[in-house]
């Protein structure tokens, strides 16, 4: 049974998920002072971003910034991963298919979410500071 972006809002609010939907994107509340993810479903995929900060002009900064981002990727995330967009913004991202996606999908990839904004950004954004 193929899934659509109504069903998406419903399994965010069964998660109890504090969210604003503007049309085909929701934006969902990960806490105080952390930022919001992105979670736009746009078929055949569900795509969840969050903008963690951006990478510092300083090299040596850098070097120390990226091979952290790495050895997250590859040791505490399994539904996400860090990246850089054109812009030199540092962001967390991952998706799923939207046809096979049901609520335990969802809450797996936004506990993956939670628990990188919650233990990397602190020390990512220290690595980033110039």
């Amino acid at each position: 049974m193929s899934r659509t972006v109504e069903d998406i809002e419903q399994y965010l609010t069964q998660l109890g998920r504090t969210f604003d939907r503007q049309g085909h994107t929701f934006l969902v509340s990960t806490g105080p002072s952390l930022p919001p993810v992105a979670l736009h479903v746009a078929d055949p995929v569900v795509v969840a971003r969050v903008v963690i900060g951006t990478v510092p002009a300083d090299q040596a900064r850098q070097l120390g910034l990226l091979r952290q981002l790495l050895v997250y990727n590859a040791t505490d995330l399994v539904h996400a991963s860090y990246g850089l967009d054109e812009a030199g913004k540092i962001v967390l991202s991952g998706g799923q298919e939207l046809e096979n996606m049901d609520l335990n999908e969802l809450s797996a990839t936004l506990s993956d979410l939670d628990l990188a904004l919650s233990s990397h950004v602190p020390k990512l954004r220290e690595l980033a500071k110039e």
